[in-house]
């Protein structure tokens, strides 16, 4: 211990050493006793406890800040705290300071990017619906906290009524924006209605929330409304007006100033990270909370570039390290033991009770009024008491200026939690949307009619799919007669962040609030279709970005292509082409979810392996020219395959070849053989199938060649092949011509034409002949579409719903009426 005495004042000061870091246990110190090695384990602990928390209760879809608070329930005096060996060692007093200084830094820059990633513009484009959704389902839970905090002061003999009262009726009735999003995302019900109306009244609630928890600070201290309270609502909005008018423009001349697709200075980002803290110094001397300035000032950082910037360099460390440190400390605080008596439990569980329903009434009774069903209404009733960050932060506010004390503390943390975790189980009770197969018959390309409209569902991963997809369906032949709608679903992956949403992107309005990391992402690809719509004629486009894990991220696609009534979902390949032409993974991801997709999709579905579709094939200036071959062997695969060829056909730009692969002798003597009586009876039911599978592929080869007898930009040829090393030669003798192959799938097929080729198959969802295409060793600079048609097509779609003959195919496809005589065409 160290003295100094001031001989001015006559006074002296006592003071530790620097206790920061420890000499080594090597020299008999014990490294609890001092701050960082002590600090590092307390975030190791809490990230360990937070983790297994997330872990229990992602089965049944508990939101991230339940698991945070119970991590630290666990760490703190209602469970492991008890030990005092334990709190003594791990916790102690004197550590309370470095680990909250932390947490409440981890907090600042939270709530800034929350202000960055909320586009306050889009509070101007929230319709009233939602605005009077937001109100109605405030007031009945405000009210019956304001009703049951007077019954706990009179218990309780607080004197701070007035304080009290607002932080509970701030608890019960304000709903956490990024919770509730998070949450509607894990159960996929952000795309609809339901979840628009959700988010923009939940973001409506959020800017209601905050401006009740500057009042709530001021009156903290104060009964009544003092010079001293006065004067910080005045300041507060003094610092709102002063970032409006002042600070904006500064970073709005920051942004001009940086050329479009360079990034921001070091200096810049190190500045506005400064002005974080500046205006948490600020708000916090004039008396309110250091994160209203934060969250203030991010939020007039404007959407675009430099926000992308700063969420870039921020989420991961704040929203991972430091912000589960304040969830944390917020369940050391809580002694739930404190929470004593079968009475106090009784009026906890109903006031949460009361809470809910008044939540749910409120809410309900003015969805009703909006024409909404009484499931969607309570449901939606239900997704408005989701409580998180804003939640806990007027706790633990409420507790440093003593309007609380602990056992009220420990009450309203145990509320928040309670009122959280029972939104997905109630959800899941009262309201299941109808997810049944929907019946619609042109399930398929083949059994699309001509005249109508073509609905595609194109799934991005990355910007580099692009162009290649865009050329693709400018290849389809948008016309007049049958336009092309292009449902276009950017997939990104469902991680811990706050920005998991699915969005709606349309150019001139739009009801989701999103926060900008998924935006920016977006934007790229977005923008090439909507350039892809402008510029072509016959097309619309809607795009849309589905986030869920890549463990259900198929079902985002499936139910987007049924709700849509797609006729044809087009997946982007697991790997990419290389530089020096061969093939490389990108995300082993990618390729569950293209083999989920095919087992679970309610349409035909196309797998698009990019070697790029582009400028290297057109001829002429600003005219497309492409040469597209179709593989045929047979089955409903390759059907399909060439009905999509066909319909490329039609378009003035492309050059189809149709290659038939025919057995030959050695392979009908090797069936001649083997036709004993033994194995015909084994064989039955395979050899009728099969003959019916050949007689269909007869009757539609032969209707696309009379439709097309006359086409001299369609080339039909047969190659008689009697095994699968022939097979593979007559596909090398093509050349390097075509830019695009269409292949059948072929599942559940066995040919003898392709025998050999699945015993060293890579990736057998391409099938055979996709996945040899699709290998490095086979040198070839084309792209490769492998399809696979609607399991269900046959006599009926599988809904009992009758599908078109091939002859109501061509009727409906060709605008040429097929000439009487049958003529072939072989073309070498």
């Amino acid at each position: 211990m160290a003295v100094l005495k001031n001989t001015t004042l006559d006074e002296m000061v006592c003071y530790s050493p620097t206790m920061i870091t420890t000499n080594g246990i090597w020299q008999g110190d014990n490294p609890l006793d001092y701050a960082l090695p002590l600090f590092i384990l307390q975030v190791i602990l809490v990230v360990i406890a937070t983790r297994i928390f997330v872990f229990i209760l992602k089965p049944i879809r508990q939101p991230r800040v339940i698991a945070e608070i119970l991590g630290g329930i666990v760490l703190g005096p209602s469970v492991l705290g008890r030990n005092k060996a334990f709190a003594e060692a791990v916790f102690p007093l004197r550590s309370v300071m470095v680990i909250e200084t932390m947490a409440n830094v981890g907090l600042l820059y939270f709530l800034f990017l929350v202000g960055v990633g909320m586009d306050a513009s889009s509070l101007r484009r929230i319709g009233k619906k939602s605005f009077t959704i937001a109100i109605a389902g405030m007031i009945l839970p405000f009210g019956t906290g304001a009703i049951f905090s007077i019954f706990w002061l009179r218990n309780d003999g607080d004197e701070n009524t007035t304080a009290f009262i607002l932080l509970l009726g701030v608890i019960l009735s304000v709903t956490a924006f990024p919770v509730l999003a998070r949450i509607l995302a894990e159960l996929k019900l952000i795309n609809s209605e339901l979840g628009r109306v959700a988010l923009s009244s939940a973001l409506i609630n959020d800017v209601l929330s905050w401006v009740l928890l500057a009042i709530a600070i001021a009156l903290a201290e104060n009964e009544r409304v003092t010079f001293a309270s006065l004067m910080v609502v005045l300041s507060s909005a003094a610092f709102v007006a002063f970032n409006a008018f002042v600070v904006r423009p500064i970073i709005m001349w920051i942004i001009r100033k940086t050329p479009e697709g360079e990034s921001f200075s070091d200096f810049y980002i190190c500045l506005i990270l400064a002005g974080v803290m500046i205006s948490g110094f600020i708000t916090d001397a004039i008396g309110t909370h250091s994160v209203f300035g934060a969250f203030v000032f991010g939020l007039i950082i404007p959407s675009g570039p430099l926000g992308y910037a700063l969420i870039e360099k921020l989420e991961d460390f704040v929203s991972g390290l430091l912000l589960p440190l304040f969830f944390a400390i917020s369940g050391l605080k809580t002694n739930v033991g404190l929470i004593n008596g079968f009475s106090t439990w009784a009026i906890l569980i109903i006031l949460v009770v009361l809470a809910c329903v008044g939540k749910v009434a409120g809410t309900l009774i003015i969805a009703l009024s909006y024409q909404m069903s009484l499931t969607e209404g309570a449901a939606l009733g239900m997704l408005m008491n989701t409580k998180g960050l804003v939640e806990i932060l007027v706790l633990n506010i409420g507790r440093d200026q003593k309007v609380l004390d602990e056992g009220s503390f420990a009450t309203m943390v145990v509320i928040t939690i309670m009122m959280t975790s029972v939104i997905v189980p109630g959800i899941s009770i009262i309201y299941r949307p109808s997810r049944g197969m929907i019946s619609y018959k042109r399930r398929t390309v083949q059994m699309s009619k001509k005249d109508t409209e073509f609905r595609v569902l194109v799934c991005i991963h990355t910007p580099r799919n692009v162009p290649t997809m865009i050329n693709l369906l400018e290849a389809s032949n948008p016309s007049k007669k049958s336009p092309i709608c292009v449902y276009v679903l950017h997939l990104v992956e469902l991680t811990g962040r706050t920005s998991a949403l699915l969005i709606v992107h349309t150019s001139r309005k739009s009801d989701n609030p999103t926060l900008n990391r998924t935006e920016a992402q977006s934007d790229h690809i977005i923008n090439a279709f909507e350039n892809y719509e402008q510029h072509t004629e016959h097309v619309s486009v809607q795009p849309l970005t589905a986030i869920s894990p890549y463990s259900t991220m198929h079902e985002d696609i499936c139910n987007l292509a049924e709700e849509k009534r797609v006729a044809f979902i087009i997946i982007p390949f697991h790997k990419q082409q290389t530089v020096d032409g061969g093939m490389e993974a990108t995300n082993m991801a990618f390729r569950t979810v293209n083999q989920n997709v095919l087992a679970n999709s309610p349409c035909s579905v196309g797998i698009l392996v990019d070697r790029g579709l582009n400028s290297s094939n057109r001829l002429v200036a600003d005219q497309m020219s492409h040469h597209v071959a179709v593989l045929f062997f047979g089955g409903a695969d390759d059907r399909e395959a060439l009905s999509y060829g066909w319909r490329m056909s039609e378009h003035s730009g492309i050059s189809l070849t149709v290659m038939r692969f025919v057995p030959g002798e050695d392979i009908m003597m090797m069936k001649d053989n083997a036709n004993n009586q033994e194995k015909q009876r084994v064989l039955d039911v395979e050899t009728d199938e099969n003959n019916n599978e050949k007689q269909l592929d007869e009757k539609f080869l032969h209707w696309f060649m009379m439709c097309h007898v006359n086409d001299d930009s369609i080339a039909y040829i047969e190659k008689v092949v009697n095994n699968g090393e022939e097979t593979v030669g007559a596909i090398r003798s093509m050349g390097d011509v075509f830019g695009l192959f269409i292949v059948g799938r072929g599942q559940g097929n066995i040919s003898p034409l392709t025998a050999g080729l699945t015993d060293w198959s890579e990736c057998p969802e391409l099938g055979a002949i996709g996945d040899l295409l699709a290998s490095s060793d086979f040198a070839t600079i084309a792209s490769v579409l492998v399809v696979q048609q609607y399991v269900g097509v046959g006599s009926e779609d599988g809904l009992g719903t009758p599908v078109l003959t091939n002859e109501e195919y061509v009727h409906h496809h060709s605008s040429v009426t097929p000439p009487r005589a049958h003529q072939t065409v072989f073309n070498t």
